[in-house]
C-alpha cells in the first residue's frame, strides 16, 4: 500500500483537521442512531435504550472540544434530533411518563455548550499567550537588536577616543575623573584605573588653572572654555597644552558632568617662538631702517642750518628762520627718542582687578574736548556688567586715548561720531573703539602695527606699535576691521577675573 499522499490527479488528498473530525462525528452519531435501532428487536430494548442515549454525550464532547460552543450545542441538537423518536416510540415519550428522556436532551445542549465555551476559553487563552508571545519575540528581537547597536556604537566611539591624539578626560558632578583614553594615559603617565575616580589636581603637580577653569563649567557659570597653560605632570614634565572645558548632558538635556580635552602643543609652541624670534629680528631690521629714515631727514636739515649760518654775510631774519628750523627738528628728534625708548623699554604693567567701565569713563572725559574741537561725538556702550579684569588702568588709558585719538584724526572734517562699547563672553572682556570716518585700504591695513607706518605727516608711527605691545604684555589681543567709506573698528580682547577673585 502506498504512503504517497501528495496531492494530485487520480490521488486522495489529504483531509484536514476539522473535516476529519466532523467525519468522525457523524459516523459516531450514525452508529449509536443504528444501535438504537437494533436494540428494538431485543427484549431489553428498554434498558438498552437507557444505555446508549448515554453514549452521545462522546460526540457532544467531541464536538465541543473540536469546534467550540456553535460545534458542541449543533451535535446536541442533531443528537436529540436523533434521541427524539427512539424516546417517543420505545422509551416512554418525551413528557408523558417522565422528564427523563426531556432532562437528557437538556443536559446534551448544556454539556455541548458548556464543552464548547471552555474550549473556546481555552482556544481565547492560547490566542492570547499566542500574541503576548510574539510581541515578546518582537520585543526580545527588538532589545537585541538595540543592545547589539549599543555595544557597536559604544565599540565605536571607544575607537574613536583610542584614535584621537588629544587627550580627553570626563568628570563627574564632583570633579572626579570618570574616563580617560589612551592619550591621555600616555600625555599624563598614569593608567586609567589609576585616574579614576580622583580629582583632576591630583593628576599634574601643577595643573596651570585647568581646576579653576573646570569649576566655572561645574559651577554653571559658563558652559565652555579654551585656554592655553602650562601644566606640569606628577613625573616633572612641563607641557605647554590648549585646554578645553565643555558641559556633558544626556539626551534629555540633564548634566552630569564635563569633558576635558588636552592637546600637547609643546612642539608648537618652540616653533611659534622660534618664528616669534625670527619676526622680531625682521622687526628689528625694520626698526633699524625706520629709525635711521626718521634720524637722518632732521639732521641733514639741521647740518644745512648750520651750514647756513656758518655765512658770515647772513641776514639776521634768515639766523632766526634757520635757528627756528633746527630748534623744530631737534624737537621731531627727541619725540622719535621717546618714543624708541617707550617701544624699546616698555615699562612692566603693575596688574590688578580693574573696572573696564571705569577706565573708559575717564579715557572719554580725558578725550572729549579734543574730540568737540575736531565735531566729533564720543558715545558709550555695554552689554551687560562686565567682569573685573588684570590690568594696568594707566596703561589701559594710554591705549584707549591712543585709539580714540586716532579715530578722531581720521574723521573728515565735518565731524562724526565714535562709538566706544564694553561687553564680555564670560571668558574675556571686549572694548571696541568705532568711527564712522572713511575707513582703510586693506594695504593699509596690513601695516597699521607696524614700527615707522603711519598715514599722518606728523606721527612717529609707533603709537599703535606700542599698544599693541601693552595689549601682549596683558596677555589679550587686538583686532581691527576697516573697510574703505565704512568706518574702523579697533577692538581689544582682555582675559575676565572670576567675580570676587580680585577680594581673595
Amino acid at each position: 500500500m502506498s504512503t504517497d499522499q501528495t496531492p494530485g490527479p487520480g490521488r486522495n488528498r489529504r483531509l484536514d483537521s476539522p473535516t476529519r473530525d466532523a467525519i468522525v462525528i457523524a459516523v459516531v452519531l450514525g452508529g449509536i442512531a443504528t444501535l438504537h435501532l437494533l436494540s428494538n428487536t431485543t427484549p431489553q430494548a428498554s434498558s438498552m435504550h437507557l444505555l446508549y442515549r448515554k453514549l452521545y454525550y462522546v460526540p457532544i464532547m467531541y464536538a465541543g472540544f473540536a469546534f467550540g460552543w456553535r460545534g458542541g450545542l449543533s451535535v446536541a441538537v442533531a443528537s436529540s434530533l436523533l434521541l427524539a423518536p427512539q424516546a417517543q416510540t420505545s422509551m416512554g415519550g418525551l413528557v408523558a411518563r417522565n422528564l427523563d428522556n426531556l432532562y437528557e436532551i437538556a443536559m446534551y445542549v448544556a454539556i455541548g455548550l458548556l464543552f464548547g465555551w471552555l474550549r473556546d476559553l481555552e482556544e481565547r487563552k492560547t490566542s492570547d499567550l499566542r500574541r503576548v508571545s510574539l510581541k515578546l519575540e518582537e520585543a526580545y528581537h527588538t532589545l537585541e537588536e538595540r543592545a547589539i547597536q549599543l555595544v557597536n556604537i559604544q565599540d565605536y566611539t571607544q575607537a574613536i577616543l583610542r584614535s584621537i591624539t588629544s587627550a580627553v578626560l570626563t568628570v563627574g558632578p564632583d570633579g572626579s575623573v570618570t574616563t580617560a583614553n589612551l592619550a591621555a594615559e600616555r600625555m599624563l603617565g598614569m593608567r586609567e584605573e589609576d585616574m579614576v575616580p580622583r580629582r583632576l589636581p591630583v593628576l599634574f603637580r601643577d595643573d596651570g588653572g585647568i581646576e579653576r577653569a573646570l569649576q566655572r563649567i561645574l559651577d554653571g557659570r559658563t558652559p565652555k572654555l579654551v585656554m592655553d597653560s602650562q601644566a606640569v605632570t606628577r613625573a616633572g614634565r612641563t607641557m605647554h597644552i590648549r585646554v578645553a572645558v565643555s558641559r556633558m548632558r544626556d539626551v534629555g538635556g540633564r548634566e552630569f558632568g564635563a569633558v576635558v580635552t588636552m592637546e600637547d602643543v609643546s612642539e608648537v609652541r618652540a616653533l611659534t617662538d622660534q618664528l616669534i624670534r625670527a619676526d622680531r629680528l625682521a622687526a628689528m631690521g625694520e626698526l633699524t631702517a625706520g629709525v635711521a629714515h626718521e634720524v637722518r631727514n632732521p639732521l641733514g636739515i639741521i647740518r644745512a642750518s648750520v651750514q647756513l649760518l656758518e655765512d658770515t654775510g647772513v641776514h639776521p631774519a634768515r639766523m632766526l628762520e634757520a635757528t627756528r628750523v633746527m630748534k623744530m627738528e631737534i624737537d621731531r628728534l627727541d619725540r622719535v627718542i621717546k618714543a624708541l625708548l617707550d617701544f624699546g623699554r616698555p615699562s612692566a604693567p603693575t596688574l590688578r582687578p580693574t573696572n573696564v567701565e571705569d577706565v573708559v569713563a575717564d579715557v572719554v572725559l580725558f578725550t572729549r574736548q579734543f574730540a568737540g574741537q575736531a565735531k566729533v561725538e564720543i558715545e558709550t556702550g555695554r552689554a551687560a556688567e562686565p567682569p573685573p579684569v588684570a590690568a594696568d588702568p594707566d596703561q589701559l588709558k594710554q591705549v584707549l586715548v591712543n585709539l580714540v585719538s586716532n579715530a578722531v584724526q581720521a574723521m573728515d572734517p565735518g565731524g562724526g561720531k565714535i562709538g566706544i562699547q564694553v561687553w564680555d563672553d564670560d571668558a574675556f572682556v571686549f572694548i571696541s573703539v568705532t568711527d564712522d570716518g572713511p575707513g582703510m585700504e586693506p594695504e593699509v591695513l596690513d601695516k597699521v602695527f607696524d614700527p615707522f607706518f603711519s598715514t599722518k605727516n606728523s606721527g612717529t608711527g609707533l603709537g599703535l606699535t606700542i599698544v599693541h605691545r601693552i595689549i601682549d604684555q596683558h596677555g589679550g589681543r587686538i583686532e581691527v576691521v576697516s573697510e574703505p567709506g565704512a568706518g574702523t573698528t579697533f577692538t581689544v580682547a582682555l582675559p575676565a577675573m572670576l567675580r570676587g577673585e580680585g577680594a581673595r
